[in-house]
């Protein structure tokens, strides 16, 4: 029964795909690119006004960000919203070559992947952070720790120098950072273990230690799926994001003024 409804838990953690914020921005970006151009015409046709390219884009921006503010978006949706029709034109305005949009393109589809669904960018942490985490770790030998969006790798990596009987892995979902990673532990020879995968998808009971590098809007599912599944004496690391209306057990601030490492004991 318990592992039913782990696998409950699991299978209910990932958002379908119409629910994505950056699913409903497309929407609303369309709609607003309908509503401009019917306006932009019926001035032309009534009023005889000719409406300049960068306008209209201007146009379709405020639409867009105003019907975002209806759906009740997060704020930076509507600063999205507003800037991309005008920042759009002005790069098509620039007469690049389509290879170079089409070389950008595949690279930030190969770092970012999947963030449109999972709200979780590419954010690396910093060397100060790593010793935090280092600090932090259970005495035992035999420490399970894994680093869910794991980027480059480099925390797991660290980690394993200095402690190297225990076991550490990461997963990350985008696969360009998982390729990286990979072959960063391959040349250095490493134990660490880097898994392509989203941690949605994790049993959380395998580890000592989850430390978490992910974003404010995954930090409430984050924390329904630890308290469900992981161990009591476990411990949840979050860098730079808090759990809402969870107060952290462990607070470090960084001594090179990054943001804070929140610790929470199961």
């Amino acid at each position: 029964m318990k592992r039913k409804r782990r696998r409950n838990a699991r299978s209910s953690s990932v958002k379908p795909l119409h629910r994505a914020p950056a699913i409903l921005a497309l929407v609303l970006q369309v709609l607003s690119f309908v509503f401009s151009l019917l306006l932009i015409v019926c001035l032309d046709a009534v009023f005889g006004v000719a409406v300049h390219v960068l306008l209209a884009a201007a146009l379709q921006g405020g639409i867009a960000a105003g019907l975002s503010r209806l759906c009740k978006q997060a704020p930076w949706w509507l600063v999205i919203q507003f800037f991309f029709p005008v920042v759009l034109v002005l790069v098509l305005g620039l007469h690049l070559p389509p290879t170079l949009f089409l070389g950008a393109f595949l690279i930030l589809l190969l770092l970012y992947w999947s963030t449109y669904r999972t709200q979780v960018p590419f954010y690396p942490s910093r060397l100060s952070t790593w010793q935090a985490v280092e600090n932090l770790l259970p005495s035992k030998s035999s420490v399970r720790f894994i680093d869910i969006g794991s980027g480059l790798g480099g925390l797991p990596l660290y980690l394993e120098k200095q402690r190297s009987e225990g076991e550490f892995v990461g997963i990350e979902i985008a696969p360009l950072p998982w390729l990286i990673s990979k072959l960063r532990a391959r040349f250095a020879s490493s134990k660490v273990r880097f898994v392509r995968g989203d941690y949605r998808l994790l049993d959380f009971t395998q580890h000592d230690v989850i430390f978490a590098y992910l974003s404010p809007a995954a930090m409430v599912d984050l924390w329904q799926k630890a308290k469900e599944e992981m161990r009591p004496g476990a411990l949840l690391l979050s860098y730079e994001f808090p759990i809402p209306d969870a107060p952290a057990d462990i607070v470090i601030s960084a001594p090179d003024g990054g943001p804070d490492l929140y610790g929470w004991r199961m």
